[in-house]
């Protein structure tokens, strides 16, 4: 399939399955909890609709098994963590101005403006070239890393864990680095085979470091 039609398949189920499950919570009517829901409804929002508008129609393709393995992850992922944030955690009024909140809603933040312009600077920079031709991304971290769009995801998710201090929020943080670790490895191998001057200082995902 398409791979505009493929990214709002599979990301969906984390908006309408997360909202569904959020309002049978017993703590759906508190305001932490609509804080939670509010940022992961953002995230996945952009993911679901504003995102998919940038794709070339007929650009690229998806392979359908990846949607449907991708639409059943976050239908999961999207009833663990409303159901946690809606009935099982318990937060009152005064986690607002608990350090964990503060601390993980900063990085929260920091890793969806990361996330959201690496995304566009890519999409624009195939959008630019009327032939399939592949292009060096520069600008910002892209300086230091391959994929500086999977670091603002794990940086997302880090602060999403911190924010709702719960072991759902951990395994969702842990299964986004299993799963975006490797990616950032092999598009880095790619871009390294691909381009004999690309930059070797540049890491796959975290500066300096990975």
């Amino acid at each position: 399939m398409s791979a505009k039609v493929g990214w709002i398949l599979m990301e969906s189920p984390a908006v309408f399955v997360t909202l569904a499950v959020f309002f049978k919570g017993q703590h759906n009517h508190e305001i932490v909890p609509r804080c939670f829901l509010a940022l992961f409804e953002a995230h996945y929002i952009h993911r679901t609709f504003i995102f998919p508008m940038g794709i070339k129609t007929g650009a690229t393709r998806m392979p359908i098994v990846t949607a449907m393995m991708a639409s059943l992850f976050n239908a999961l992922n999207g009833y663990i963590q409303g159901r946690w944030i809606s009935h099982y955690g318990y937060y009152p009024t005064q986690w607002l101005t608990a350090p964990q909140f503060l601390f993980g809603i900063v990085i929260f933040a920091t890793g969806m403006l990361i996330n959201i312009w690496a995304d566009r600077l890519l999409l624009h920079l195939r959008a630019s070239s009327q032939e399939k031709v592949y292009k060096v991304p520069h600008g910002g971290l892209f300086e230091y890393v391959t994929c500086p769009n999977y670091l603002g995801e794990i940086l997302e998710w880090l602060g999403w864990s911190i924010m709702t201090w719960s072991s759902t929020g951990l395994g969702f943080f842990v299964s986004t680095v299993c799963f975006l670790g490797p990616r950032a490895n092999a598009h880095h191998d790619w871009y390294l085979k691909k381009f004999s001057d690309y930059p070797q200082s540049r890491k796959s995902l975290i500066p300096f470091l990975w």
